[in-house]
């Protein structure tokens, strides 16, 4: 087997196993000088018209005599005719061709020349140049020959490799779009049901972070004219969280004023991190995106990520529409967040301004008249002379001031019974049912709490178990409170029955009525059903409301236990005598 055999074999083993594009192009300039020794040798690879050269790559020439030479070749002269007629071609003396330029200032001498084209499927891909054949030879038929196998092995090495690097480059763009849809799924579905800003918050910091590989990831949301760092995750400094910047200055504010993402690592955006954004608050940064929280219009702060940790501290242009695809999810759930909290808020204070609304009328209709009327009798009785007249003024009055010390008792009960402190939930619960029946509801008690229960059969004192805290047995005093009231004042009840038991880990409230009943999905203007429902939120409980038009309502709900101190060894079993 003679050497051109060998050689064109060698070539075919090594680089069709190659599958990197440039490799395979190294490989072939080499197997071109081994085969035909060349002391020069090139290809040129045609732009998308093949029309000229897009690339030039050269074996033989040093850099010192690339830099002397000056732009590389587009494809004129002698080049230009392999690309017009993509034919082997060979020549004695290159500068004798009709379409010779010669050569530029530096370049080295070269006479003898032979040239082959690079098809892939038939269509020019480039063209393999030689040059200077060893001891000053002539290319002969056989390197023509070696060469244009060469090169026809060369057009499928460079297909293999194309395809490989095209699925590469596919299954890549596959692997950041479904890192996208994870990343935006993810946050999705951790803040869906999440109407907590604090919580939210932290956990966009930490997906994010992670979804970018950044040292540190910081959200800044916007307060008036200032910028809160709300959260972050990473190597954040010591007291960073709360901290505020000016918005107009800093680089997150024009990233909101610009509605696109900026990046630190323009001199200029680096600058104004340092010296007006969280730079100045000790964050150090070489490299970062700052992209910007919008929804619906509105800007509601930023995402900062800062240096990455792999080949970083730049983030890539596909790191940067990772964080932007994630911002607009983030967005959305700050948004929400923030317009429950705010709706929240509105409603407690219109809550709260109906309670007073009530108590200044009760105040009005029942004690400040009964006040009223026992002013004008006794003045009227204090111009009579007849003494019958005088003592019966007196009667009244005695009536009458009777009559409005148990309504101003009743509205203090109402707003904080003294036996709930005094005596528990079970005594509050009982004597708000009697209180109910005097507005004409018939409430059917039955309770069986643990504390109560042994304190009824003198057994406190032993110490088993404790009361529930304060908060627990004020949940339960207003959950049936609340239900009793929308019961008698709202649903025209006649009856109703509450229910209240413990079992080891869960104290369970029922209060069920035979009222007109109510859409729980409705917006409501008084605080009965959101007051139930934030109380027992609190509390980490479940409740339930089961009502409609016509139907009456049930409202049932389950709170952990919690005591004010716990006995070691003591159950429920026990603390009841089982």
């Amino acid at each position: 087997m003679d050497r051109a055999v060998r050689g064109v074999l060698d070539l075919a083993r090594d680089v069709l196993a190659e599958l990197d594009l440039d490799v395979v192009l190294e490989r072939v300039l080499d197997s071109a000088q081994e085969l035909t020794g060349a002391r020069y040798a090139a290809i040129g690879v045609l732009d998308e018209s093949r029309s000229e050269l897009s690339q030039f790559i050269t074996r033989g020439i040093d850099d010192a005599t690339h830099a002397a030479i000056g732009a590389l070749p587009r494809g004129r002269g002698v080049l230009g005719a392999l690309i017009e007629d993509p034919v082997p071609l060979r020549l004695q003396d290159v500068g004798r061709h009709p379409r010779s330029y010669g050569f530029p200032r530096g370049h080295p001498p070269m006479r003898t020349f032979l040239g082959a084209p690079i098809l892939v499927h038939g269509l020019p891909y480039g063209n393999l140049y030689l040059t200077e054949k060893a001891d000053g030879a002539q290319f002969s038929a056989e390197d023509e020959e070696a060469l244009t196998v060469l090169a026809e092995l060369a057009g499928v090495a460079i297909d293999h490799a194309r395809r490989y690097t095209g699925a590469s480059e596919r299954r890549d763009e596959l692997e950041r779009t479904v890192a996208s849809l994870d990343a935006t799924t993810q946050i999705a579905l951790a803040v869906g049901g999440e109407t907590d800003l604090e919580v939210i918050l932290e956990l966009v910091a930490k997906r994010g972070r992670a979804l970018v590989g950044a040292r540190v990831l910081l959200i800044e949301l916007c307060h008036r004219q200032e910028l809160i760092v709300a959260a972050g995750a990473g190597e954040l400094p010591a007291g960073l969280i709360g901290e505020s910047i000016p918005l107009h200055d800093s680089l997150a504010g024009q990233a909101l004023r610009a509605r696109r993402t900026l990046r630190l690592d323009d001199e200029l955006n680096r600058a104004r991190f340092d010296e007006h954004g969280t730079g100045r608050l000790g964050v150090s940064a070489r490299g970062g995106l700052v992209v910007p929280l919008l929804f619906r219009g509105n800007g509601y702060g930023a995402l900062l990520a800062l240096d990455r940790l792999e080949d970083g501290p730049s983030f890539s242009a596909e790191d940067e529409r990772l964080l932007v695809a994630f911002a607009a999810s983030a967005a959305t759930a700050v948004a929400t967040a923030q317009s429950v909290a705010s709706e929240r808020q509105r409603q407690r204070l219109a809550a709260a301004e109906a309670e007073r609304q009530r108590w200044a009328r009760e105040l009005h209709d029942d004690t400040l008249q009964s006040l009223s009327a026992l002013r004008i009798g006794l003045s009227t009785a204090a111009r009579s002379d007849r003494p019958e007249a005088l003592r019966e003024a007196f009667r009244q009055g005695i009536e009458q001031l009777e009559e409005g010390i148990t309504n101003l008792r009743a509205l203090i009960t109402d707003l904080r019974p003294a036996a709930l402190d005094e005596l528990g939930a079970q005594a509050a619960v009982e004597a708000l049912a009697e209180r109910a029946a005097r507005h004409g509801i018939e409430v059917d008690v039955g309770i069986d709490l643990a504390y109560e229960h042994a304190r009824g059969q003198g057994r406190a004192s032993e110490g088993a178990l404790s009361r529930h805290t304060p908060e627990l047995e004020t949940a339960i005093y207003r959950i049936v409170q609340e239900a009793l009231t929308n019961a008698t004042k709202h649903g025209g009840a006649r009856r109703a029955v509450v229910e209240i038991h413990e079992d080891e880990e869960t104290v369970h409230v029922l209060v069920r009525d035979d009222g007109a009943g109510f859409d729980p999905s409705a917006d409501t203007s008084g605080f009965g059903v959101l007051g139930m429902r934030e109380r027992v939120e609190l509390l980490d409980g479940m409740l339930e409301i089961d009502s409609s038009p016509g139907g009456g309502t049930t409202v049932r709900a389950a709170l952990p236990v919690r005591r004010r101190a716990e006995a070691p060894g003591a159950t429920l079993h026990e603390l009841r005598g089982g």
